[in-house]
């Protein structure tokens, strides 16, 4: 199959940028924290875009998001597997008395194993961004244009012994969960 070709995209204008100092391991898990209030508060599905090196941090910032949630399981890397999904339900004291509890449905991408932009669209994943649930896509850059625009970015740069995060809102969805961080 040839490769679909890939469009040209002005890069984009953010609606709302912060950068978060993490010192440390707790200083990022704390940010995956706020992050997941953050996300229970804005009640909307999100594409995220996750930046940064190999050993940034990426996974461990959605694994301290998902567990902030309330996953209590394992969170794999999705290296080899290129999407892991997660169903979680939210807890007692997230849930308002007068609306019926609403199940987070989480999709952790990896796509750094793609060679070339198509085999976002060979994957089938376009249908996963449908606006309900939030997906967390690390080394978005290798689907190219495809992939679309973000909501938010979450950019890792390597700071001594921490990480220097960088946020960038590009919706009004995600300005507004980056508000609540």
């Amino acid at each position: 199959m040839p490769a679909a070709p890939v469009a040209s995209v002005e890069p984009l204008t953010p609606l709302s940028e912060r950068v978060f100092e993490l010192p440390d391991e707790a200083a990022s898990l704390a940010f995956g924290e706020r992050f997941a209030n953050a996300l229970r508060a804005t009640r909307a599905g999100l594409h995220v875009h996750l930046l940064g090196d190999l050993g940034a941090g990426k996974t461990t910032l959605v694994r301290a998001t998902l567990h902030a949630l309330g996953h209590t399981g394992r969170v794999r890397s999705p290296t080899y597997t290129l999407v892991e999904p997660y169903r979680i339900v939210p807890r007692e004291d997230d849930v308002n008395e007068l609306e019926a509890p609403r199940v987070y449905d989480i999709y952790h991408f990896d796509l750094y194993r793609f060679a070339d932009p198509a085999e976002w669209i060979e994957a089938g994943f376009r249908e996963y961004f449908d606006g309900h649930a939030l997906c967390l896509v690390e080394w978005p850059q290798k689907a190219g244009a495809l992939i679309g625009a973000p909501d938010l970015s979450l950019s890792l740069d390597l700071a001594g012994e921490g990480r220097v995060l960088t946020a960038r809102a590009y919706s009004a969805r995600g300005k507004d969960c980056l508000d609540r961080c």
